[in-house]
């Protein structure tokens, strides 16, 4: 039998790799974090124990990476649904909707996530992640704004920060609450993306398709 080429094993890697992180985000929505081993991750993903940690330095950067990359596909999805669009409003507003979502529908998931990049081990900057941000930051850019290096880090703040606002145990923020404020802060019409029925919270208004927006300004010209 002849020896695989470079391309087939790098293909194999690929895959292992992706059955290593889609098993993380399976287990640790079913169980938890501290509940879900290295172990178990590799058997659900068929591949053997050491590949865990050839692949990955830990399992909270195992974690970050399996989060990021469904993070990067539901958000990749969302942007690309049909009817296709390259509007930069309503493509942002499909960002939002997408992230709440992923907060909302999946709780366990997603706060474990985030205190893992509260503790020591920080952000990590792992090829998912990369991908995840130069969705977001394409994203920051169609919507027409003159500085994406500013703007993408504040989008991605604030989207943090309305997940944390979702998650928080004994007093968790309404996602249709945050879901106005984001869309108040962006110069968003509440019809955009995904809204939910109904309209928009008391005390909240959706901005009119065509009105004008303080967000395709700097930083340093908005009042």
């Amino acid at each position: 039998m002849s020896p695989r080429s470079a391309s087939v094993n790098e293909e194999l890697r690929r895959r292992s790799r992706e059955r290593l992180l889609q098993a993380t985000v399976e287990l640790v929505d079913e169980r938890g974090y501290e509940a879900t081993t290295l172990g178990d991750i590799a058997d659900r993903a068929g591949s053997a124990r050491g590949l865990v940690s050839y692949y990955f330095p830990g399992k909270r950067q195992l974690l970050q990476s399996a989060v990021h990359r469904l993070m990067h596909r539901t958000l990749e999805a969302a942007l690309e649904r049909a009817p296709g669009t390259d509007d930069g409003a309503e493509r942002l507003a499909r960002a939002i909707d997408a992230v709440l979502g992923l907060a909302r529908d999946h709780p366990v998931l997603m706060r474990a996530h985030m205190a893992g990049i509260l503790q020591a081990e920080g952000f990590v900057q792992c090829p998912e992640q990369q991908r995840l941000a130069a969705l977001l930051r394409d994203t920051v850019a169609r919507r027409g704004v003159r500085d994406v290096d500013t703007e993408y880090p504040l989008l991605r703040a604030l989207l943090m920060g309305a997940v944390f606002a979702v998650l928080l145990p004994g007093a968790p923020m309404p996602v249709t609450t945050l879901r106005a404020e984001l869309f108040q802060r962006f110069g968003l019409a509440w019809e955009l993306g995904v809204p939910p029925g109904g309209k928009p919270p008391d005390g909240t208004h959706g901005v009119l398709p065509g009105q004008s927006t303080q967000w395709a300004q700097p930083l340093t010209q908005r009042k």
